[in-house]
């Protein structure tokens, strides 16, 4: 066993190390007014959420009356029971639970079938060499220069003709093509190398096989994010759903709000505490979408797996 010694020098001058101060790093006053931005923008986008929960705490009366406020009421039981169990018609299908399906299938629906639809397409333009594949894929899109409000008489016109109208087919299928959605999985196609097409033939996977085992494992930071936009579209449909569906058991979120909103030209006081509060419940699908895909929705979009 062997025991070091330190002269009396070496001793001196390690004591002086622990004695000199240490240099602090400097305060970033960068990443201070970063955070207080950010912050304030939470609270920007919180706030309006707080007020109508404040205001479906007061009496519909009292709010008509004095308008927002900072104190709470005691409606707020009253007011949640009434958005999810109470009916809004004579049918008694428009009830808060029944309308929130409604725009959860909607949803769901427009995502699910834009994104097979999409990839489907872009698969095709990218893959099968087709001669006027590069002709086609500017046709569809073109089609961004066409919203529903420009096409929605005869898009209205071909459900109506097909007896589509208040079926849930009628509602997703004539909106369901997606020009974005392929423009995104065909640029996301392009950049996988062609060493992995040329191996998945030497293993025997055949078109589909490629497609389902290969492309769509490949995609699915793609998927999710496409999934977050078309999800957000269907589910704040209005103008579609109000036209092709007249039945109340078909109402969504968004028309049921709009219903009861018109009450104040009926000459009675709206009932401003269900309605915000199915507000709420209309924001907050939308948001945990966002939130559960979002590391997936920006590297979807800003990156390519290889």
């Amino acid at each position: 066993m062997t025991v070091t010694t330190q002269t009396p020098d070496q001793a001196k001058a390690s004591t002086l190390e622990d004695r000199a101060p240490r240099h602090r790093q400097p305060f970033r006053w960068g990443t201070l007014v970063n955070h207080l931005v950010l912050i304030a923008g939470a609270l920007f986008m919180i706030a309006p959420l707080l007020m109508l929960i404040q205001m479906s705490t007061v009496p519909d009366a009292e709010l008509a009356r004095t308008g927002p406020s900072l104190s709470f009421g005691d409606r707020f039981w009253p007011n949640l029971d009434k958005a999810l169990f109470e009916s809004m018609s004579f049918s008694g299908e428009t009830t808060g639970l029944n309308m929130f399906r409604n725009s959860m299938i909607l949803g769901l629906g427009f995502a699910v079938g834009k994104i097979i639809i999409s990839m489907m397409a872009a698969y095709a333009i990218v893959y099968f060499r087709l001669r006027f594949a590069t002709l086609a894929f500017w046709l569809i899109f073109t089609t961004l220069l066409l919203p529903l409000e420009v096409r929605i008489v005869p898009s209205y016109e071909i459900t109506q003709k097909l007896g589509l109208l208040n079926t849930w087919t009628g509602l997703i299928v004539p909106l369901i093509a997606s020009a974005t959605a392929t423009f995104f999985f065909r640029q996301f196609f392009m950049s996988v190398p062609e060493e992995l097409v040329e191996a998945a033939k030497i293993d025997g996977a055949g078109p589909v096989k490629f497609f389902i085992d290969i492309l769509v494992p490949l995609s699915r930071t793609m998927i999710a994010a496409m999934f977050i936009i078309m999800f957000v579209y269907g589910w704040n449909q209005y103008l579609w759903p109000t036209m092709v569906s007249t039945q109340e058991g078909k109402f969504t979120l968004v028309q049921g709000i709009k219903q009861i909103t018109q009450g104040l030209e009926g000459g009675h006081i709206p009932e401003y505490g269900r309605s915000n509060l199915l507000a709420v419940f209309a924001v907050l699908p939308p948001v945990l979408v966002v939130v559960f895909f979002q590391r997936w929705f920006v590297k979807g979009l800003t990156e390519s797996d290889k």
